[in-house]
């Protein structure tokens, strides 16, 4: 089966509902009309086009299906930031270690002290949407929230920085070396903290650290690293360095990359059984607790289920007018 036949094989057996929020497609004509032509990106009208057609606010919509239309408009804000990061990071034409550590100060120095004071490592439209998209978060949200996301971004972009080293050095990582730095590029830890932003309840630091939470939260990111390392695999097999647990698989057990396809897949179903084994064991935290851990819950399944379907339809991995829409699996994505 082609990589394309798998990742619609995965959709059809994942166990969770799709959802999307009703504001998707107004939040993402805002994204395109309104806050894109703003920022003065530095962006060809075709890399520009690019990015509004990836359909960032409905992937936004996905993971935060019952945000208001005022709160999803600042999640796709900080999506499309997350994103323009990724693609500033990866490519042939990527940003290397030194510039890659200045934007992780200059990034850590906003959010942490707010848009008055600058950083060199931030600057220009990056940092516009930035200020832009931090506003309402850190007027909202308690201190302890605050911090929280500030680590988990800080967490991922160590994780792009060390990425970017192990390219330069031309090492390519082992598969138990790629998992745990997979778990800080894909960014799912600073989307899981976003869900108390569009539920409007945080998470005590407890709860938000129990162990059985953070398995829950850790499969939930290797659900959604492993399936868009499966959607990527043709871009990554020219620019990865070996960054793609299809590729790290197909190295470390010295197999064909077909077949290690079929080994990432059948780890991904495993992976798929624990989600649903560990939602059911959560035991409950309390009348005051149980509402925002349902919603915590629900939010990193939703974004295990969103991925999954924004993979399929974005125009980033091949979905509408690439290959992935080619549901007998004789598509496959794009490089």
């Amino acid at each position: 089966m082609t990589t394309g036949g798998v990742l619609w094989s995965l959709r059809s057996e994942c166990p969770i509902p799709p959802r999307l929020s009703p504001h998707a497609d107004r939040v993402q004509e805002w994204l395109v009309e309104d806050l894109l032509p703003g920022l003065g990106l530095a962006l060809d009208g075709v890399a520009l086009e690019r990015l509004g057609r990836s359909g960032l606010a409905r992937y936004a919509g996905r993971l935060h299906p019952d945000a208001t239309e005022a709160d999803l408009r600042v999640l796709t804000a900080l999506f499309t930031w997350f994103f323009l990061v990724d693609d500033a990071s990866d490519g042939l034409g990527r940003l290397d270690p030194g510039q890659l550590r200045a934007l992780r100060a200059g990034t850590l120095a906003l959010l942490r002290d707010g848009p008055r004071l600058r950083h060199a490592g931030l600057t220009g439209p990056l940092r516009r949407l930035l200020a832009y998209a931090w506003r309402e978060p850190r007027r909202r949200m308690p201190a302890r929230w605050r911090l929280r996301f500030t680590d988990a971004v800080a967490h991922h972009l160590a994780g792009t920085w060390r990425e970017a080293v192990n390219k330069t050095a031309g090492h390519a990582p082992g598969v138990a070396e790629y998992v745990e730095l997979r778990r800080a590029t894909s960014a799912a830890y600073v989307s899981y903290p976003l869900v108390e932003f569009g539920t409007g309840r945080p998470l005590p630091d407890p709860v938000h650290h129990h162990p059985l939470l953070r398995e829950i939260a850790d499969t939930g990111n290797d659900l959604i690293s492993w399936y868009n390392d499966l959607a990527s695999l043709d871009r990554d097999e020219v620019t990865s360095g070996g960054h793609n647990l299809v590729l790290a698989t197909a190295a470390e057990h010295r197999v064909p990359v077909e077949t290690a396809v079929g080994l990432t897949a059948e780890r991904w179903r495993a992976s798929m059984r624990r989600l649903v084994e560990l939602r059911a064991a959560v035991p409950p935290f309390g009348p005051a607790l149980d509402a925002a851990v349902a919603g915590h819950l629900d939010g990193i399944a939703d974004a295990v289920r969103g991925t999954i379907e924004w993979t399929l339809e974005s125009t980033r991995y091949g979905g509408k007018e690439g290959h992935l829409v080619n549901a007998s699996g004789r598509g496959r994505a794009p490089s």
